[in-house]
């Protein structure tokens, strides 16, 4: 079957967080490889053959071989391909952390970005609730440092970008309070510098187009009130 043979092939979708940490890795790592657009409504049947327990994307393939889920790939590549700069930290410490964190945005950040997008407007209360706590406290991480891993661009960071990217087009799209309850002058100035490096700048999608995503699938979606 195409795409199993020697090389990298990255199965993704342009809207999906998690095909953009994976991007971004990437990247960073000097990694040259083939993107194929997946269709979540219709996958391929090489995304069912790759990733068969949870059929979703992103599945990297090196070599014939998948791995699967976001931040694993992501650590995967860092160990697969020495060229480029580390993604994780080198003390171990710091290891925990970077992993931690970006655990949490998996798990808590995406939840809160959920509730907000399509959720009732109670769930949509409490969503952004969540979500000034949870800025609130990644801004405390950050602290003063350029980026969550000090001065160089990291796993954390690059795990954490994506989110803040769908985090604005939320706050533009949505009449939520978003904009007017959560003040982000330090996510605000990381983001700037992260949108700096050329694998950022270039795997993040337009914020237009993905206003317009956010809106097409609220429609859709948003419960009956």
């Amino acid at each position: 079957m195409a795409g199993e043979g020697k090389g990298v092939v990255l199965l993704g979708g342009w809207p999906s967080p998690f095909a953009m940490k994976v991007k971004i890795a990437l990247s960073e790592k000097r990694v040259q490889y083939e993107y194929r657009e997946e269709d979540i409504s219709n996958k391929s049947d090489l995304l069912l053959k790759m990733n068969p327990v949870n059929k979703l994307i992103p599945v990297l393939i090196h070599d014939g071989r998948p791995v699967c889920e976001s931040l694993i790939i992501v650590e995967y590549i860092d160990e697969a391909w020495s060229h480029g700069p580390a993604l994780l930290p080198s003390d171990p410490h710091q290891r925990s952390r970077s992993r931690f964190w970006a655990d949490f945005a998996n798990k808590k950040v995406l939840s809160s970005l959920q509730s907000v997008w399509f959720g009732s407007v109670e769930a949509q209360e409490t969503g952004k609730k969540e979500l000034a706590e949870w800025m609130k406290l990644l801004g405390n991480e950050l602290g003063e440092k350029a980026y969550f891993g000090g001065e160089s661009f990291g796993y954390l960071d690059l795990s954490l970008v994506p989110y803040y990217w769908w985090f604005l087009a939320l706050k533009k799209t949505l009449d939520v309070g978003l904009a007017s309850e959560i003040d982000l002058p330090k996510l605000e100035g990381w983001l700037k510098r992260c949108l700096l490096r050329e694998s950022v700048a270039e795997t993040l999608p337009d914020q237009d187009k993905l206003i317009v995503y956010i809106q097409q699938i609220r429609k859709k979606r948003l419960p009956a009130n």
